[in-house]
């Protein structure tokens, strides 16, 4: 049972429903208090705007990706590093964006940086899992089993040509922070040799 990963995905919805509970008039100054803001930075947001969300399908979609790779992470790592493991994954994630939109006003929420690196983390140690992915081909819906490192490289891929396509057209609007699922992927892969520690390495 991936402990851990179940208290993140609880402690997670736990956050974000305090943050819908909110009154209108308040909930933007919440999200501005624990949220990532380049311009305006608070050390604790590093941690404080991983456990926030921006609406229900940022939640659900996040939570899904923590569920279905966090617990093969964890069950690598043991709980108490995964713990760390994430929570360190989501800070250097915040500081990579923040390096790379310096000056903006944007408040950067969510728990995809951390989650990217667990992605990493995935890439390295199960790189050839097969994942069942949802296809799109015209109106119609199927499923294809794709070998875990084509889907993470793929995906990586598509964070990194984004992230340099939107570099210095940050707006008011906000966005997808690129550069957090950037920097979380590579500190996961990064990180993964110094958690493993002596254990052993699956890859299968």
């Amino acid at each position: 049972m991936p402990v851990m990963t179940v208290l993140l995905i609880i402690v997670n919805t736990f956050c974000f429903l305090v943050e819908e509970v909110q009154p209108g008039y308040l909930q933007n100054a919440f999200i501005a208090h624990y949220a990532l803001v380049p311009d305006h930075l608070r050390p604790y947001s590093l941690i404080t705007s991983m456990f926030l969300h921006g609406g229900w399908f940022h939640l659900i979609g996040n939570m899904w990706f923590l569920w279905v790779f966090g617990s093969h992470i964890e069950d690598a790592l043991g709980s108490a590093r995964f713990l760390v493991f994430y929570l360190v994954s989501g800070i250097a994630s915040g500081i990579v964006q923040l390096m790379m939109s310096l000056g903006s006003p944007v408040p950067t929420i969510g728990a995809s940086g951390a989650i990217a690196g667990v992605m990493g983390a995935f890439l390295l140690l199960y790189p050839r899992v097969r994942v069942v992915t949802l296809i799109f081909i015209v109106v119609f819906i199927t499923t294809v089993e794709i070998p875990a490192a084509f889907m993470l490289i793929y995906w990586f891929a598509i964070q990194l040509i984004s992230g340099l396509s939107s570099v210095g057209s940050f707006s008011d609007q906000g966005g997808v922070a690129w550069f957090a699922h950037v920097g979380g992927f590579l500190a996961g892969i990064l990180l993964l040799k110094i958690f493993m520690g002596n254990r052993r390495r699956y890859s299968y």
